[in-house]
């Protein structure tokens, strides 16, 4: 399993780079942007998308003409529907979800942001994004975007990735690490 999704990433990877170099050429960064966040977003949230783009019974023009619409509906620019068009014409569209990360990952570094992910006890008010935001922009020297989860299991506190460091002040972690502490003693 893991070998077929690093081929799968390694498949998007090539489409997503050639994609963006080709935007980058013509300055609509900002609009393939936008476009890559709303393919995201219909990715996670139509079942008959991710159907449509891993199952072996629709044709190759049956996929072709659906994205190709998904496309024009949603106001994609023609490189972004073209490279979509030929993905499906090489039955290369169950790598979607793939694309999409490796295009925002793309963009992201082109603008010198850095995505930081952060799981919290409780939903954060727009003053601590804020303020974690201008933190970590100002610990890592980049413009930081948050992408932000509840997990009512930490009890308390939160748990903060960005990049390859990670920073747990969750109560869930204290106490393990507490429990721990006592097991070595007894």
């Amino acid at each position: 399993m893991a070998n077929s999704a690093s081929i799968s990433a390694d498949i998007a990877g090539r489409y997503a780079q050639a994609l963006f170099d080709l935007v980058k050429e013509s300055g609509g960064i900002d609009a393939l942007s936008s476009q890559v966040e709303g393919l995201a977003a219909a990715l996670k949230e139509s079942a008959e998308l991710r159907d449509l783009i891993v199952s072996p019974i629709y044709t190759r023009e049956q996929q072709e003409g659906a994205i190709a619409a998904l496309g024009e509906k949603m106001g994609f620019a023609p490189a972004f529907v073209h490279t979509l068009r030929l993905m499906a014409q090489n039955r290369r569209l169950f790598t979607l979800p793939q694309l999409a990360a490796r295009l925002q990952a793309l963009i992201a570094e082109a603008r010198g942001e850095v995505t930081a992910d952060v799981v919290s006890a409780q939903e954060l008010s727009a003053e601590q994004k804020k303020r974690l935001t201008d933190t970590l922009a100002e610990k890592s020297g980049k413009t930081v975007k948050l992408n932000t989860r509840v997990d009512e299991g930490l009890i308390g506190g939160m748990i903060v990735k960005l990049g390859s460091q990670m920073i747990d002040s969750s109560i869930r972690s204290k106490l393990a690490s507490l429990q721990n502490s006592m097991k070595e003693v007894g």
